[in-house]
């Protein structure tokens, strides 16, 4: 059985613990590894190999980080299919999900190659007589990232391109059900030349999460994953005196107008409630159907369904693989049982369409005259579950999604640029999409949600990820005006 473990100090390392996680194929529904699960003994390496390389990365030049960073955008780009792959086997996606995954990965860490202008500071002369003041943008320290499942790839490089272009040190704390994907960062970090103890990789589980909560050399925690678990990570990592930013989960509202183009919006509806299985957190969960395009809009999506071809990830003909493990897969279809429903409707039951065989497979389905309340609507359920919900009005539609603890993401579909401006000013949503089914800013941006989606004042990556990944630092100087000098400096005054 294969076996995954830990990078240390710029090698990679078998865990001591004695307890390990099993790895799984989703496609074939079998254990393909063993990942060491780590002791907060192993966690304590980790860190202290991150700090004992902080002072030197710390104090290195920006053109020379920036020149690593480039390096390593380089080697990412060449390794696309190799990462790919490895994320298919574990997660199950499909390669063309996982080799987007990696290209927007790719784009975070070319904003990061931007360093020298990104840590620019300011600079104000003369506010008061012989008196400047500037700042500067200095490094925390030793930093952690904890991963999810979804993104074992863009995720990380979410966090760990900034924090390391700030000039911190990196432990990456990633998913147990996926873990290749970090250890295959880790080996392009050291052949781009970044030194050792920059970047490091700790596998493992609760025990390695709650160790770097408390751990004192570690100086901020950035989280992506479920919202209870946002929020422990949050309380946690601020109680013992971190920068904590904790990104939580998502209800994805699509908000059709009965002026919306139907093809269009059953198109996005369709990649966006069911690429990667649903299991991103930017995935359309319910369609806000207003008015008459109700009925059609359900039909054309319906239609769609039986050509969406599930299957094995690695296989190029899928368009919709397996869910991650055998739990995950019972879970997403526990809301298809009657009490999950309400008095809902399934149009298309992925039970049924799933391919046969040992794989964790559920295809598409979509439930219609969803209603709040219900736990198909109020839960967050990360698979291939599309629900419609039919609303009168415009303001009916508003209402839903304001009134929903999450908001992570939302889309509007119309021709009416009226509509959209005022549904863009009033809906109260971190991320908006006007006829963009899944509107994840580009890499110089941010990404964030409001409420329930976010725990901590900072959004992810881009501008506000480099202010995360620093502190700012204000000198202020006076010096005697050289004219007053008693000492010849040369200047003509002084003659």
């Amino acid at each position: 059985m294969k076996r995954i473990g830990h990078w240390i100090d710029g090698r990679s390392v078998e865990g001591t613990s004695g307890r390990t996680g099993p790895v799984y194929n989703p496609a074939l529904g079998q254990q393909v590894a063993e990942v060491d699960l780590a002791s907060a003994a192993e966690v304590d390496l980790a860190v202290e190999s991150a700090h004992n390389a902080f002072p030197a990365w710390g104090a290195t030049g920006l053109s020379r980080r920036s020149e690593i960073l480039f390096r390593m955008r380089e080697l990412l780009d060449a390794n696309r299919k190799r990462l790919a792959a490895a994320l298919s086997v574990e997660h199950g996606k499909v390669l063309s999900d996982a080799e987007g995954e990696v290209a927007r990965g790719l784009e975070n860490l070319e904003f990061a190659c931007g360093a020298p202008h990104l840590l620019k500071g300011a600079h104000s002369e003369q506010v008061s007589r012989g008196v400047d003041v500037h700042s500067v943008l200095q490094p925390l320290g030793v930093v952690a990232g904890i991963t999810p499942f979804n993104f074992p790839a863009m995720v990380p490089l979410w966090m760990c391109a900034n924090a390391i272009a700030c000039g911190n040190c990196f432990v990456l704390k990633p998913s147990e059900k996926d873990p290749s994907a970090s250890l295959i960062l880790a080996d392009l970090w050291k052949q781009a030349g970044l030194p050792d103890g920059v970047f490091n990789v700790v596998q493992g589980d609760r025990e390695a999460v709650e160790r770097i909560l408390e751990h004192p050399v570690v100086a901020a925690v950035s989280f992506v994953g479920s919202t209870p678990i946002a929020r422990h990570i949050y309380e946690t990592g601020t109680r013992n005196g971190k920068r904590v930013q904790a990104l939580g989960g998502a209800k994805n509202h699509m908000v059709v107008l009965p002026d919306a183009d139907i093809d269009m919006a059953a198109d996005a509806a369709v990649s966006a409630g069911y690429g990667s299985a649903g299991e991103r957190c930017m995935a359309i969960s319910a369609v806000v159907a207003v008015g008459a395009i109700a009925g059609p809009l359900v039909r054309a999506i319906a239609e769609r369904l039986p050509a969406i071809r599930v299957g094995p990830g690695d296989d190029p003909s899928s368009e919709m693989g397996p869910l991650v493990t055998a739990d995950h897969k019972q879970r997403v279809a526990g809301y298809l049982r009657p009490e999950a429903l309400g008095q809902a409707r399934v149009v298309v039951d992925g039970r049924e369409s799933a391919p046969t065989g040992p794989g964790f497979y559920l295809g598409p389905t979509l439930v219609d005259d969803v209603k709040p309340g219900t736990p198909v609507y109020d839960d967050e359920i990360f698979g291939p579950v599309l629900s419609v919900v039919r609303v009168a009005s415009y303001d009916e539609a508003l209402a839903l999604v304001n009134a929903n603890p999450y908001a992570n993401g939302v889309a509007i579909f119309t021709r009416d640029g009226g509509a959209a401006r005022r549904f863009e000013r009033d809906v109260q949503v971190g991320m908006v999409g006007v006829n963009v089914p899944i509107p994840v800013p580009v890499s110089y941006y941010s990404f964030g949600g409001w409420k329930a989606s976010l725990f901590g004042d900072v959004h992810m990556y881009g501008p506000e990820g480099i202010r995360f990944f620093t502190r700012t630092k204000v000198v202020t100087s006076r010096w005697p005006d050289p004219a007053s000098s008693s000492v010849d400096l040369g200047f003509p005054q002084n003659r």
